[in-house]
């Protein structure tokens, strides 16, 4: 029973970003695939596996503060663009 819920809170996940419900794992996704990085590397960069990474992209899991603020140095972009309060990804300083 328990793992019937947990299966399907993911497909409810995954259907919300798939809507856009939860779009800022799209943007996170396409500034990743703009620069041709794979989720592997990326995960390598913010110093977690790949399926820890996937999981950031499918909305499995919560991002962490500073793992957003590592994927927007990295990607130069802001958070803001991430997600998606702007579609500028230029960071403001």
């Amino acid at each position: 029973m328990f793992l019937l819920i947990i299966t399907h809170f993911r497909s409810i996940s995954r259907t919300a970003v798939q809507s856009g419900f939860m779009p800022y794992c799209r943007r996170i996704q396409d500034v990743r695939e703009d620069k041709d990085i794979p989720q592997a590397k990326e995960g390598e960069i913010l110093s977690c596996s790949q399926r820890v990474y996937s999981n950031y992209e499918w909305v499995d899991i919560d991002i962490p503060t500073t793992t957003l603020c590592k994927i927007a140095d990295f990607h130069k972009a802001s958070v803001d663009y991430l997600l998606e309060r702007t579609d500028h990804p230029k960071v403001n300083k």
